[in-house]
């Protein structure tokens, strides 16, 4: 018989070796005994075929509380946690006594599928059976609350523990750190050191998930060297964290060393840890040698190896290592694994648009997608402008099986902003209405978008109501929509009304209202604004910010004061900064001005043709001939062609695309006869206007404008 309970027990992972034993167990007569039957239920549930165990169980003439229990932990190994609940009350109904196993088992699948509920039913009948006190009892109602994130529940039952143990530590100190409650969880270190309580594996590692952040360096030394202390400086778990989190506190020598000195005790998440830490700290050519030196030293990479790596290749820099990676991915046969294509379609989407057609590619080369991969294809069209191709492709994500999310709807009503397409706006706002995303920050701040972009600045300020307003996000797009129909006041108030709800504010709240400041010309409210950022509000000025500075005193007509805040910027002015320069410049008509700008923006954006456009038609208003000719010359020579702009009208549901110098419209003719009566009227206000007036119209249309608009459009989008 204990050659038999040793063959099974040595043998848990093999169902063949079980079945044998469970036919010589029937050969031999014995089977009827209770304690043979239990050795072979037990190696089914360990084997994890619990069908062939409960057709066992149900035919077993005799049990005891160990067969239940056998059969209840099996449920629980195969994630059916209610068949384990069931089997839990038959036992009783049948008289059989429970156990502090009996609850073990029940309660750590409890604790594995989060049912509270059920957690709760399970501590009554403990208490009930009498099995307060059990400490295997106490130890598993311990952990099931602190991993159901209810750590003050689970500290009432460690308080009343008679007899604790590491495990029960543990579980706690896990419960804490889970929750993000750093003080507790040391101070529960503190205590278990000071009663002499062994500290191990379980005491460190959910530990050092807290050390997130430069600021906890020395603390990590500290647990460090106690890991050390207690001779636990080779435990595989723990070298793994830490390289982990020496990484995250900033060290990348530190989770270097700690990497090195594992050498021989090292597995796969000890070099995806390594892998993970190296492209933290932008070292992607160290990454890159240890992803090399793993697969040497015949470590395979898994799917978060892949991952990680796909993650970083997004620049143009790393570009050639990304298209290596997908090929190599394709070469293991992983390219239908659904992260690894997530991660290469995120890869090409990130790096630009030339790479938009490789994300499409790899996209509908995928059998199974899920809500990453839509969500991700439908963000990069939104990003990228590709507005049409959001709408039907957020069509095709309806018409399949996958329940849309907030990430899908912000994707589409940001394409319904950008097209203006007020009605299919409506649509989608009714769908997330019905599905019950209205109310998620991140839908309803697309809402508002969409609403503000549309001209609805009622329907705008409706959707921020029907939020909680809790943090930023929505006040930031509220504050924006103000500024983009002209409320600057309403936007200050609101910016104001903000801070004093304590909402925290971020970058973009600034760049928001001191967009409004700008656009009502409230110059000076808007500098003190900005000076105050950070002495005030513990926010320092970033480039956008400067960008705005800069475009509150040009729009202003004050030059010389935009000038002056470029000089005192902590840092080189970029194009955005440039751009917004020669924006105030075209204004103020300051042709010198304007011309430095450019020089800067043509160097930092050679092949951007708005520059060389906007500094050409400057130059014709001044009848600088011989600059505009070489400015035009310089367009030739460097391959840059001037982009048609495009205009969108919906009607009917219908959206209407306008495009330079296209005749394909069904209605063009009608179009151009309508656009030439607009003309005409044009003309006569420029006419009658002032000279201020006029001026302005020529900022508005510029001379190129209004000679193209006998080729201004195009073709048609269906959306509905």
């Amino acid at each position: 018989m204990e050659i038999m309970r040793s063959l099974v027990e040595s043998s848990v992972a093999s169902l063949y070796k079980v079945s044998v034993s469970h036919g010589w167990a029937i050969k031999r007569g014995t089977f009827a005994d209770t304690y043979t039957a239990n050795i072979i239920l037990s190696g089914y549930t360990k084997c994890r075929d619990v069908g062939v165990a409960r057709k066992l169980f149900d035919e077993l003439p005799n049990r005891d509380t160990v067969t239940w229990n056998s059969m209840i932990t099996g449920c629980v190994s195969y994630r059916n946690l209610w068949s384990a609940w069931e089997l839990l009350k038959n036992m009783r109904r049948c008289r059989f006594m429970v156990d502090g196993y009996t609850f073990g088992s029940l309660l750590k699948g409890v604790a594995c599928e989060g049912c509270i509920d059920l957690g709760l039913q399970a501590h009554s009948l403990v208490l009930k059976t009498g099995h307060g006190e059990n400490v295997y009892s106490a130890s598993a109602l311990l952990d099931m609350y602190a991993k159901c994130d209810r750590v003050q529940d689970a500290y009432l039952v460690f308080q009343g523990m008679s007899e604790r143990n590491s495990v029960s530590w543990n579980a706690l100190i896990a419960g804490f750190a889970k929750v993000g409650d750093r003080e507790t969880a040391f101070l529960l270190l503190d205590t278990m050191e000071r009663e002499g309580v062994n500290l191990d594996d379980g005491t460190f590692a959910p530990l050092l998930t807290l050390l997130d952040d430069a600021e906890f360096c020395n603390l990590n030394k500290l647990i460090h060297a106690k890991i050390i202390k207690h001779g636990l400086a080779f435990d595989n778990t723990l070298c793994n964290a830490l390289i982990t989190s020496h990484s995250d506190c900033g060290s990348i020598e530190d989770a270097k060393q700690v990497f090195e000195s594992a050498t021989g005790n090292q597995d796969l998440v000890t070099w995806n840890s390594m892998l993970a830490a190296y492209l933290a700290h932008n070292r992607g050519g160290h990454a890159l040698e240890i992803f090399l030196e793993m697969q040497i030293l015949g470590f395979e990479p898994d799917i978060y190896t892949y991952t990680t790596m796909i993650s970083a290749c997004f620049e143009d820099v790393h570009q050639n290592q990304g298209k290596s990676l997908h090929a190599l991915v394709i070469k293991r046969g992983l390219e239908q694994s659904i992260p690894i294509s997530n991660s290469l379609i995120a890869m090409y989407l990130k790096s630009s648009r030339k790479y938009l057609e490789d994300a499409v590619e790899v996209f509908e080369s995928m059998n199974a997608k899920d809500s990453v991969s839509w969500n991700s294809i439908l963000t990069g069209f939104s990003q990228y402008g590709l507005s049409e191709h959001t709408l039907k492709f957020f069509r095709r994500m309806q018409f399949g099986t996958l329940h849309l999310d907030h990430f899908a709807f912000s994707a589409v009503l940001r394409s319904c902003s950008d097209l203006a397409t007020l009605q299919l706006g409506q649509q989608v706002h009714a769908l997330a209405l019905k599905l019950g995303f209205e109310s998620n920050d991140f839908v309803a701040s697309s809402l508002i978008c969409m609403y503000s972009k549309c001209g609805i600045a009622e329907d705008a300020a409706k959707s921020f109501e029907a939020t909680t307003k809790d943090n930023s996000i929505t006040w930031n797009s509220m504050i924006f929509a103000y500024a983009q129909h002209g409320q600057g006041k309403a936007a200050l108030d609101l910016f104001f009304l903000m801070r004093d709800s304590r909402v925290k504010l971020d970058h973009i709240t600034f760049v928001a209202v001191l967009t409004a400041c700008s656009h009502i010309g409230l110059v000076e409210e808007g500098y003190n604004i900005l000076k105050s950022m950070e002495s005030v509000y513990g926010i320092p000025p970033r480039m956008e910010h400067y960008a705005c500075g800069v475009d509150l005193f040009g729009r202003a007509r004050r030059l010389e004061e935009a000038k002056a805040l470029i000089e005192a910027m902590p840092f080189e002015p970029d194009a955005t900064v440039w751009r917004t320069v020669l924006g105030a410049c075209r204004i103020c008509g300051d042709i010198d001005m304007a011309a430095q700008a450019a020089s800067y923006l043509l160097e930092l954006e050679p092949k951007e043709h708005c520059t060389y456009v906007l500094l050409s038609d400057m130059y014709g208003k001044f009848n600088r001939w011989n600059e505009r000719a070489g400015i035009k010359r310089m367009m030739r020579e460097r391959g840059v062609k001037k982009l048609p702009g495009w205009s969108w009208i919906e009607v009917k549901n219908k959206v209407h695309a306008f495009n330079a110098e296209d005749h394909s419209h069904p209605h063009c003719m009608q179009i151009y006869q309508v656009l030439e009566e607009l003309v005409i009227e044009i003309k006569d206000l420029e006419d009658n206007a002032y000279g201020k007036y006029t001026w302005d119209l020529d900022i508005v249309w510029g001379d190129a404008v209004i000679q193209d608009v006998h080729g201004m459009v195009s073709t048609s989008y269906m959306f509905g």
